[in-house]
């Protein structure tokens, strides 16, 4: 799916008002009902991303985490049974599963007395079972299930998508019989920057010689894109030559603007692949046509 730069930004002025729990998805789909839901879901976390590194230091000022701890304790005391973190987070605006990682670590100083171990901190917010109060465990738990944008589950789900759109893009190039190196085959090669594919015959898509393919499971915006540009493509271009980036969510169609230098997006596997030896047989034949006019 392509948007406007204006359509992105109108729905991510709409977002701002939206905390990153599940239910927030609901009202972006109710909002945008001719929008995918994982188009939605990407562009709300990517705006949520960037309103949170504007506004985390106020969060990991001593004297607020302390204030935080202290009012999850009196509060879970009195409702043992409320998802107490849930709601705090939502009512300062914090990611449910980074309010989670302050009051673990605020409770595991109480515990040892002195700084958590990243290891076991890590540990226990992957499996709140861990954790010997079964309250915070239960209230770490809520944080990290309803929580969209980050957190360990979340960053389980990313994983497994990225790697599921990774195999459907081997899956389409072995449906046109084209021959391709995939990124570990690349890696027990000796290269240690590479795309996800790199085509052993190159193609040509929509008229523009492609030798690579990078899969993105996300929604291209302007912040992602430029900084997958300065740090991937166009490394890959120096190496490899042309290639081409589908971002499977879809992208802002004025970021589309690198074609003539060799970086063509696209919101899905393109249709119209035609191999160079195909593409010379036809030019060959074209030829000869016109030999037989003559």
């Amino acid at each position: 799916m392509r948007l406007s730069r204006a359509e992105y930004k109108e729905i991510a002025r709409w977002t701002e008002q939206l905390r990153p729990t599940r239910q927030c998805m609901k009202m972006l789909k109710d909002r945008y009902p001719h929008h995918s839901q994982s188009t939605l879901l990407s562009i709300f976390s990517l705006e949520y991303q960037k309103r949170t590194k504007r506004t985390m230091s106020r969060h990991h000022v001593p004297d607020v985490m302390e204030r935080y701890y202290q009012r999850y304790l009196s509060e879970s005391k009195v409702r043992p049974t409320a998802p107490v973190l849930l709601e705090l987070a939502n009512e300062v605006d914090l990611s449910p599963a980074l309010m989670a990682r302050i009051i673990l670590d605020r409770f595991l100083m109480d515990m040892d007395g002195g700084m958590p171990s990243k290891t076991i901190l890590n540990s226990m917010l992957k499996e709140p079972s861990l954790i010997q109060d079964h309250i915070l465990a239960n209230n770490i738990y809520q944080c990290t299930i309803n929580d969209c944008c980050y957190g360990p589950l979340v960053d389980c789900i990313k994983h497994a998508v990225g790697q599921e759109h990774e195999v459907l893009l081997r899956d389409k190039l072995m449906e046109r019989n084209l021959s391709f190196l995939d990124e570990n085959q690349l890696r027990t090669m000796g290269y240690d920057k590479t795309p996800d594919i790199i085509l052993e015959v190159p193609v040509a898509v929509e008229g523009h010689i492609i030798h690579w393919i990078e899969s993105k499971a996300s929604f291209g915006d302007d912040h992602s894109h430029r900084t997958y540009l300065n740090e991937q493509f166009w490394s890959y271009w120096n190496r490899f030559g042309p290639g081409l980036v589908i971002y499977w969510y879809g992208f802002i169609e004025e970021l589309d603007c690198q074609r003539d230098r060799g970086i063509l997006l696209k919101d899905c596997f393109p249709t119209d692949i035609i191999t160079l030896c195909h593409a010379t047989q036809l030019e060959q034949m074209s030829e000869s046509q016109k030999e037989d006019k003559e």
